[in-house]
């Protein structure tokens, strides 16, 4: 007679994630306001576009803006220093940021989270991230997914992903086509890494020199993993309420690449980006990586945000006065560079 099997002797239980649900659920429902329609647990989440401060009929000609993205190999970190309620932050983060860009307040989210080995508890704290970075950016989390996935992920691993929609009026979408010569590069702080670079700076600090995640550093004046687990910063409260304010040209989201690679993306035929690389604040985590590594500057500038998470496009004239209400909003914000005459690029000096 063969043996009887069922599901958790295959490495999947049910009852768990049952639980996990359970757990989430007031994390989810923090991030609700009168458009969720929907309850969770069902099989898509409902979000109406004539309730709630984002009524449709304050729109003449509405745009859904979507972004999708994960967090990359800074779970391996999270994993390593068994923290994991921010990093649900830097999920939402990397998405709203990059609809955000085009002038899209965001509307809701979905996430999509992977595991090895279903622990409701876990699964519940990096809810609760995402749930805090949702409320940040002022967007509902409608639904989700939680996969429980033996053999493909070891039982303390997971991953996790998600997208976001937003909304923006047509005739005021942000791509980068009015940026001209003589407008003026306005970078937005940091909070230190982000979401990007993990898999360099894993290498340099646990491969190569064999760092401890609880390891005190007097140069940062913290542990290695309350540094680099800083979560993604959020951008959307300050950089919507400029907009009202102050046309912006252009928008780049600093995060894989850097300002070489992202800042390029918008920039029309004939405008070149010129950087003054000295000209901001830079977070003492990114020389201290640069020394340990040894990574010349052309790495450093492509691999990391290096202290400026995004960037602002603005007419000369409207300089200091986006300025001024970036950090009446709360920014950090540096007049970076300027947009000349020339090959399409972007030069740092």
């Amino acid at each position: 007679m063969s043996q009887k099997v069922d599901y958790k002797s295959a490495g999947v239980d049910i009852d768990a994630g049952n639980k996990a649900v359970e757990l989430m659920k007031e994390y989810v429902k923090s991030t609700w306001g009168p458009e969720v329609l929907a309850d969770l647990g069902g099989f898509g989440g409902f979000f109406s576009l004539n309730m709630g401060k984002f009524n449709i009929s304050k729109f003449k000609n509405p745009v859904l803006v979507a972004g999708t993205d994960g967090v990359g190999t800074k779970l391996k970190v999270a994993s390593m220093a068994d923290k994991h309620d921010t990093v649900g932050i830097d999920a939402v983060a990397m998405c709203v940021n990059d609809i955000l860009v085009c002038g899209a307040a965001p509307l809701f989210f979905l996430d999509y989270i992977a595991v090895g080995k279903m622990n409701p508890e876990k699964v519940a704290l990096i809810v609760k991230g995402i749930s805090e970075g949702c409320r940040e950016a002022g967007c509902a989390l409608i639904g989700g997914e939680t996969a429980e996935m033996p053999g493909m992920y070891d039982e303390d691993e997971y991953d996790i992903a998600g997208f976001a929609v937003g909304i923006v009026e047509r005739e005021k979408i942000i791509d980068g086509s009015s940026i001209k010569p003589g407008d003026l590069i306005i970078g937005l702080g940091s909070s230190g890494l982000h979401s990007n670079g993990y898999s360099l700076v894993r290498k340099i600090l646990f491969e190569i020199h064999g760092y401890d995640v609880d390891t005190y550093i007097s140069d940062l004046g913290c542990t290695i993993a309350e540094e680099i687990l800083k979560p993604t910063k959020i951008y959307v409260s300050s950089v919507l309420r400029v907009l009202d304010e102050v046309s912006i040209s252009g928008m780049a989201h600093i995060t894989g690449g850097g300002l070489i690679e992202n800042l390029i993306r918008i920039l029309p035929e004939g405008c070149r980006a010129i950087i003054n690389g000295g000209s901001w604040e830079r977070p003492v985590v990114f020389d201290w990586i640069k020394k340990l590594g040894n990574v010349d500057d052309h790495e450093m500038h492509r691999t990391f945000n290096n202290g400026i998470g995004l960037v602002l496009i603005v007419n000369a004239r409207d300089g200091d006065k986006t300025l001024d209400l970036l950090k009446k909003y709360g920014e950090k914000a540096f007049n970076i560079g300027r947009i000349v005459s020339g090959e399409k690029g972007v030069e740092i000096i």
